[in-house]
């Protein structure tokens, strides 16, 4: 471009200076997010159905009831009693560790078939849309499904015995914490692919385009370029993960019903013991309370960690 058509461009910017938009008398209107109205029909329906219950399980924690009679205030008696019962703690520490190993295990699964999922590969389509039939079905029916398959006595392990031992992967704690963790990966993986699936096909293609002129191969970019790109999506991902984790109920209810024993007794089931076997509404009142607090701990401590909540969109605003 030659020095006369810059000195050109120059003053016809001069001329015709980009506009603002502005009202009807001539006032600039502000550009930016839009107003509280947009969410006002999702913040009445979370307020609704989270924020109202949420708040009655905190007051029914400090009372006691058997869902029959008035509840009666009972103070920390209900909280007291929580922390001096060992299998509390066993539970708490059981749902960390299911959550660990799920994060563990579909974090990297998942990443590596959301990029494949979102290339031009021969069949992608067919094989993917096969891949993503788990997540159509509920967390019962796919429950139910894997413990006919996996039953001792008339499933898989009973026919292999070679690869199962006795068969009876329910009856020791070691194997039933695996199937937990292989039955949710098989049903959850999907939803965290499709999520890295829309994030890998929103990555530049220049970017690709520049390595591959540098010389960096398909494994240099996907280390250098992919993961990079899908760092906003990874922790989304995992955020999703550990509150579905620490929430886990239907699979370990159809599954193990939180045995052998106790030793797959997580939070939530035993919240459910405690509500509905026991009839101690106050005490599964707490449990909750605590697993909602555990939840957004660990939450909040991921995301200032990340940085995420500093991220910002480059769509922001439109």
């Amino acid at each position: 471009m030659s020095t006369k058509t810059l000195v050109r461009n120059e003053q016809d910017e001069e001329i015709a200076p980009r506009t603002t938009p502005t009202d009807r008398r001539g006032g600039v209107v502000g550009v930016g997010r839009p107003g509280f109205g947009w969410a006002a029909p999702a913040a009445v329906f979370f307020g609704l159905f989270a924020l109202v219950p949420l708040i009655l399980v905190a007051v029914l924690s400090f009372a006691t009831w058997n869902g029959l009679s008035d509840p009666e205030f009972a103070g920390l008696d209900n909280w007291k009693k929580l922390f001096d019962d060992p299998v509390l703690i066993q539970s708490l520490w059981l749902s960390v560790l299911l959550t660990v190993l799920g994060v563990a295990v579909q974090t990297p699964l998942s990443i590596l078939l959301g990029v494949w999922a979102a290339g031009h590969q021969r069949n992608r389509a067919v094989l993917s849309a096969i891949y993503f039939v788990p997540l159509l079905l509920s967390v019962a029916a796919v429950s139910v499904l894997w413990r006919a398959v996996l039953d001792p006595n008339f499933g898989v392990p009973a026919q292999a015995s070679w690869l199962f031992g006795d068969g009876n992967l329910f009856g020791h704690q070691a194997s039933a914490i695996g199937v937990l963790v292989f039955v949710s990966t098989w049903q959850f993986t999907p939803l965290h692919t499709l999520i890295y699936q829309g994030a890998a096909r929103a990555v530049p293609q220049v970017l690709y385009q520049a390595a591959q002129i540098d010389g960096a191969g398909t494994v240099r970019q996907f280390f250098h370029i992919t993961l990079p790109q899908l760092r906003n999506s990874i922790i989304t991902s995992m955020i999703l993960m550990v509150v579905g984790g620490l929430t886990t109920f239907d699979t370990v209810l159809i599954l193990t019903q939180g045995g052998p024993g106790t030793d797959t007794t997580i939070s939530a089931y035993y919240m459910y013991q405690k509500a509905f076997k026991s009839f101690d509404y106050g005490t599964a009142s707490a449990v909750g309370l605590l697993l909602v607090l555990v939840a957004t701990v660990i939450s909040l401590v991921m995301v200032r960690l990340s940085g995420y909540d500093k991220m910002r969109s480059t769509m922001e605003g439109l």
